[in-house]
């Protein structure tokens, strides 16, 4: 990991960290603060499993499996051309990663927030660190369509 893919990953976690905290001082738990009506609300929840509370009776599970992924996508980062796309990616993906792991370690559940209702549809709620491992994600299958990652060049005969 380069210096600064740590800073924007730090960066990002701390973002991520402020604002759940900021969240929590200003908006009772259960309570809503409405941004866009109908649209975009700050609503502070609890999540104790993975997405969609898959796992939630099996904290120790998400933690074990969070780190060994964080291995590998760090083992798997390296076969990654170095840009700023990648860059970006690895280090939103990092920082939202360990944005959600701190909460699991510290509070036992993820504290999200973000609140959206598009055509009806309730969006699970989320966090920033949410925000970044998807971003993160969709960055990375860019380059991977792209044939930035060593797999791609090596079926390529490159």
């Amino acid at each position: 990991m380069t210096k600064k893919m740590f800073i924007i990953s730090i960066i990002w976690l701390i973002i991520d960290f402020l604002s759940k905290t900021l969240i929590e001082i200003y908006i009772p738990f259960g309570k809503s603060l409405t941004i866009i009506k109908n649209i975009f609300y700050l609503s502070p929840t609890h999540n104790k499993g993975a997405a969609w509370g898959f796992l939630s009776e099996y904290p120790i599970i998400i933690i074990i499996t969070t780190l060994i992924a964080m291995v590998i996508i760090y083992r798997y980062m390296f076969s990654f051309k170095k840009n700023k796309r990648n860059t970006i990616a690895f280090s939103l993906l990092f920082g939202g990663i360990l944005g959600n792991l701190l909460d699991r370690i510290l509070y036992g559940y993820v504290r999200d927030f973000l609140s959206i209702y598009i055509f009806n549809y309730s969006f699970p709620v989320f966090n920033f660190a949410d925000i970044g491992i998807c971003i993160g994600i969709v960055l990375l299958i860019i380059a991977i369509i792209k044939g930035e990652d060593r797999y791609a060049n090596k079926s390529s005969g490159k």
